[in-house]
């Protein structure tokens, strides 16, 4: 499975609102595959997390992760959701279900961070 892209509910897919970057940080790298490409302290605590060359940025901003995410735009949905399921996700992901957005038909499934953050991943099919 490979992301694509990465576009935010919100403003900003690289100021995503978390109440602890630490303790969020772990999330994403086992259970979702990104690995910590930066930290910084200013102007908030943050951290920047890459994979397939996407990035999106966790920081300590004070939004509320729950109204907050990103949709994932991916190769492959079933591909993806069997990885993730094998990094041990259960309870945080859903099944794929079949969505219109416009006229495009995707093929999506959710997945919700510990943080509260969520983030769809959709395949775009026919």
């Amino acid at each position: 499975m490979q992301i694509k892209n990465a576009y935010p509910y919100q403003k900003d897919k690289m100021n995503l609102p978390v109440a602890n970057v630490e303790t969020a940080v772990p999330f994403y790298e086992t259970s979702m595959g990104f690995t910590v490409v930066s930290k910084n302290n200013d102007p908030f605590i943050s951290a920047i997390l890459e994979r397939d060359g996407i990035q999106i940025g966790l920081s300590e901003n004070g939004g509320d992760p729950t109204q907050d995410g990103c949709f994932f735009e991916i190769d492959n949905a079933e591909e993806a959701l069997r990885e993730f399921k094998s990094f041990g996700l259960k309870k945080e992901i859903s099944e794929c279900d079949i969505q219109k957005y416009g006229d495009v038909p995707w093929k999506v499934f959710f997945i919700v961070a510990p943080d509260g953050l969520c983030y769809c991943f959709g395949e775009k099919i026919g």
